[in-house]
């Protein structure tokens, strides 16, 4: 085999209470890599498209190529060379899990490049690594959905446990992109340290709330359980227009509206697909009034997580 292509998905993460532990991939958009041996050792990045030259194309501090370098060398294999050709789908800074896409989509060529030595689980390690070059911190919100596809839970961290939960068939996911840009770094850094007993024990209760909602198909312990009391107080003034877009997507009936990542992007998740639509056009409309362009995605979970496209 010379020749794979491969596509990970956006991916929404945190969503509303689970910081960290929860996320869940979307059908589309996603980033697709192209991967091609070559004879000389070596990982080149031969081209990036829809990034407008933005993203490093030194192979050791992009989350595309980085993710196969940590993979070559877990590995040993010293002696292997190709060239990369990363196509990006999805804005920079956008809360869609961007770089973790990139970082998925190439690990995942690699891995099928060399004949799948590693299984789908073993690559998410490689792939968080794409994400401490991006953002300084190599958590699995993003890449854990965007590799596994479902709704993914990581219950630790140190050792890595992360599993999937059932997800109600109903359940959409309302995905809008204000034309406005957030650094993932500046996210994380004006977040608190420390919360209040009272705060988490709010949070934990939601938390619990919203994977019991979901594997029961409770979509009024799902409304009630979207409620984050910790992390989207503080990143919710980063976004114009926030608390308006929100109250918008509610009134449309959506079960629940918060940050998608580390945003700009909202998210909203509904109960059936016209419902779903019908919260995306009043958000967009919202921003839109605000004289703020936006972009919305409707989707329901994405069940296959990353997919290889072509190899030859």
């Amino acid at each position: 085999m010379n020749y794979v292509k491969a596509f990970a998905p956006a991916t929404v993460a945190n969503v509303a209470c689970g910081f960290d532990i929860f996320g869940f991939a979307i059908q589309e958009p996603g980033d697709i890599v192209e991967i091609k041996r070559k004879d000389e050792p070596g990982i080149v990045i031969a081209d990036i498209t829809g990034d407008a030259g933005r993203l490093p194309r030194a192979a050791e501090k992009n989350a595309v190529t980085v993710v196969m370098l940590h993979l070559l060398k877990h590995l040993g294999i010293s002696d292997f060379g190709c060239e990369v050709i990363l196509h990006k789908n999805m804005p920079l800074g956008s809360g869609m899990g961007s770089s973790a896409a990139s970082a998925v989509a190439g690990v995942v060529a690699l891995n099928e490049l060399l004949d799948n030595p590693l299984s789908r689980q073993d690559l998410l390690r490689f792939a968080m690594e794409g994400e401490r070059i991006a953002s300084g911190s190599a958590h699995a919100d993003n890449v854990g959905p965007s590799l596994l596809g479902g709704f993914v839970v990581i219950r630790s961290y140190n050792p890595l446990d992360i599993f999937s939960i059932p997800v109600p068939e109903d359940l959409y996911c309302t995905l809008v992109h204000p034309d406005i840009e957030i650094n993932t770094k500046d996210a994380r850094y004006i977040l608190r340290n420390e919360v209040s007993l009272k705060n988490a024990i709010t949070q934990m209760g939601n938390v619990a709330g919203l994977v019991a909602g979901i594997m029961k198909s409770d979509y009024d312990l799902i409304s009630r359980s979207m409620v984050d009391v910790i992390i989207e107080p503080v990143r919710s003034i980063l976004i114009p227009e926030f608390n308006e877009v929100k109250k918008a997507a509610i009134s449309a009936g959506a079960l629940g509206c918060s940050i998608s990542g580390a945003g700009p992007s909202m998210f909203a998740l509904s109960r059936g697909v016209d419902t779903a639509w019908q919260v995306g056009s009043i958000m967009t409309e919202t921003f839109r009034q605000a004289g703020i362009e936006a972009n919305m995605h409707i989707s329901g979970i994405n069940q296959g997580g990353a997919l290889i496209l072509e190899k030859s």
